[in-house]
């Protein structure tokens, strides 16, 4: 083993496992790093400060094994299109290759894969290829080429065999499944023909084929692993995008997809983020959705009634794996942080049980104990009509909350995680509190 392979087999505690063998090196104490690296040869210390192995981080490098399809799904500035370009250079050092370059149409393809910054072009080092952009090819020395192709002309894809491909934002593909049907028709050349996707997630037809299909290697990454954006860039796009499901997309590298039937779309929940400042906040009420078990989930949401008469989603105190009088202290607690005027609980599970539990966690306000007679989708579908009417929105991201409230079917159906979404029926009795329950009689004076 070489000194250079050394580093990699560091103990855990002097590595991280999303760092480059570049920067596990200086993890170490000073002076075992500088006797460490006097050690080395001329051409070790070459490989550590500008090779590739030793400046990438373990999901930039192609994976062990018999692969044919290898996955990068990954946020913004991950480093996927490094991954990428260096991937090819390490490929094209054989000589006859032909390798096809894919991006969603040859102007970006272009742009990014052959020309950008973390192009081709730009990671050549030892050897650099002659670019021919009339004939949107690359030509090595050895007689290795690679070509550029649209993923929006499936047709450019019919010719000659291939044996590598490197496909660059697969979900931004015009005619994604179609242009990938013919690139595995011609990925066929060599021993073991395979395909590199680097790609930020979107639920397209074709991506989510690639995600659940078997034998793909996947590796995902977010943004804040990104090594070249600064911390400040990054700590800015978390908190505008942070929670939202554009930002679990293109900073959190998630795949989001819709469930059909949904009572609360993806699109929908987006649509109904509340602006900055919030109104004047009328009412404030805590719903609350107790376990069935120790183990499970209590759900535990704040909900308003806003003085322009919109209901606002404020917080998800939601707790797990609590004893009935854990989850009652949360609840008093959250009731107190948000000046709540009301709890409204579920009852199904022991009605009187709750209310006891409740009052004595000392809420020192009014309990309404609640029973559903009706299951969760249909007690949902008049307060996802509040949504879709823009009477009722989300003062912030709530991607547990989400996630339960997006997998909640017209008709009665759950498809979301877990076994039951309890952070989405404690949102639906606050919001029928607040907005669907009986209005009180307004005092009024009869003449004599």
């Amino acid at each position: 083993m070489s000194r250079i392979e050394a580093f990699a087999a560091l103990p855990e505690e002097t590595r991280a496992a999303k760092m480059s063998l570049a920067e596990r090196a200086a993890l170490l104490p000073r002076a075992q790093r500088r006797a460490l690296i006097g050690e080395l040869s001329r051409d070790e210390k070459l490989l550590l400060l500008s090779e590739w192995a030793g400046e990438a981080r373990p999901g930039q490098l192609a994976p062990d094994g018999d692969w044919r399809i290898w996955m990068i799904m990954a946020g913004r500035g991950f480093g996927k299109t490094r991954a990428g370009s260096e991937w090819v250079l390490g490929l094209a050092r054989a000589p006859g290759l032909r390798i096809e370059l894919v991006g969603p149409n040859e102007d970006e393809a272009r742009a990014v894969m052959v020309e950008g910054p973390a192009g081709i072009l730009a990671c050549a080092r030892e050897v650099r290829p002659k670019w021919e952009p009339s004939n949107l090819r690359l030509i090595w020395p050895n007689g290795t080429m690679a070509f550029v192709h649209s993923g929006a002309n499936p047709e450019g894809l019919r010719g000659p065999e291939c044996d590598y491909a490197w496909c660059d934002e697969a979900a931004k593909w015009p005619r994604g499944q179609a242009t990938w049907n013919n690139l595995m028709f011609v990925l066929r050349s060599g021993r073991l023909p395979r395909v590199l996707v680097t790609t930020t997630p979107r639920p397209t037809p074709l991506i989510r084929r690639l995600a659940a299909r078997p034998g793909v290697v996947m590796t995902r990454g977010r943004t804040e692993e990104a090594a070249l954006l600064s911390q400040s860039v990054v700590d800015e796009l978390f908190l505008d995008f942070g929670g939202t499901r554009f930002g679990r997309q293109e900073l959190d590298g998630e795949l989001i997809d819709d469930v059909e039937g949904s009572l609360w779309p993806r699109d929908l929940i987006e649509r109904c983020r509340a602006s900055l400042p919030l109104p004047e906040l009328r009412r404030v009420a805590v719903g609350v959705d107790p376990p069935a078990s120790a183990e499970g989930t209590c759900g535990i949401v704040v909900c308003a009634l806003a003085a322009d008469g919109t209901g606002l989603v404020l917080a998800d105190a939601s707790v797990a794996g609590r004893r009935p009088e854990g989850w009652a202290r949360t609840v008093a607690a959250t009731a107190e942080a948000w000046g709540a005027d009301r709890v409204v609980a579920e009852g199904n599970q022991g009605g009187a049980m709750v209310a006891s539990v409740l009052k004595g966690a000392d809420i020192g306000l009014p309990v309404r104990i609640v029973h559903a007679s009706a299951g969760k989708a249909a007690r949902a579908e008049p307060v996802a009509a509040l949504f879709e009417g823009g009477r009722a929105k989300f003062a912030g991201g709530f991607p547990e909350l989400e996630d339960e409230l997006a997998g909640l079917q017209a008709g009665g159906g759950y498809e979301g995680p877990g076994r039951s979404p309890d952070r989405a029926d404690a949102m639906v009795w606050a919001m029928t509190e607040l907005m669907l329950g009986k209005r009180r009689a307004e005092p009024r004076i009869r003449p004599l």
